[in-house]
């Protein structure tokens, strides 16, 4: 059985996006409840949350990207509902979404959580929106949180490996009489 982590990140002091797709509007407007409501709980000050609708998972990726480039925001949170139809046009959507968000977080080094649903009926849609603890737009907003933290450990481990090469250089200079 699949089940998200339970580990709750503080979120205090991020600034964070929230992009919502327009397109399945009843089902978004159910992840953006439980990514905002996970985002509060970690700690994430109102003022911090801005909110932002695009039209739809397809236009994502470029507002996650323009959002992530500002420099305004700690991490981003992307929500949307895809909704197999009669036509391939699902998978190209789909596809275009979940590419364009990692290419978004691999480019800029900004966690760009996936919130985006993937369902073949819409009762699958409703049923991840639903308030509750399987609401996969909080799952989306706690995986970003975390994925900040993740990243600011690794930058912090890397300048600690860097102090600590620039003091044994020093020292190595020192001890053949040069200037440090």
């Amino acid at each position: 059985m699949k089940q998200p982590p339970t580990g709750l990140h503080r979120a205090t002091g991020l600034r964070v996006a929230l992009l919502r797709a327009a397109f399945n509007a009843p089902v978004v407007e159910g992840l953006a409840g439980g990514a905002r409501e996970a985002l509060l709980q970690a700690g994430v000050a109102p003022a911090d949350l801005h909110e932002l609708a695009v039209p739809g998972a397809f236009e994502l990726p470029l507002a996650a990207l323009a959002a992530a480039r500002s420099g305004r925001f700690d991490a981003v949170v992307a929500l949307g509902a895809v909704i197999r139809g009669e036509t391939d046009h699902y998978e190209h959507v789909a596809r275009a979404a979940t590419d364009g968000l990692l290419r978004a977080t691999l480019e800029t080094g900004v966690p760009v959580g996936f919130g985006v649903l993937t369902v073949t009926e819409e009762e699958q849609a409703v049923a991840r929106a639903a308030p509750g603890p399987e609401n996969k737009g909080a799952e989306a907003a706690r995986a970003t949180v975390a994925m900040v933290h993740v990243l600011r450990s690794l930058n912090e481990k890397d300048t600690a490996e860097r102090q600590r090469a620039q003091r044994t250089r020093t020292r190595a200079r020192k001890a053949r009489g040069r200037k440090p």
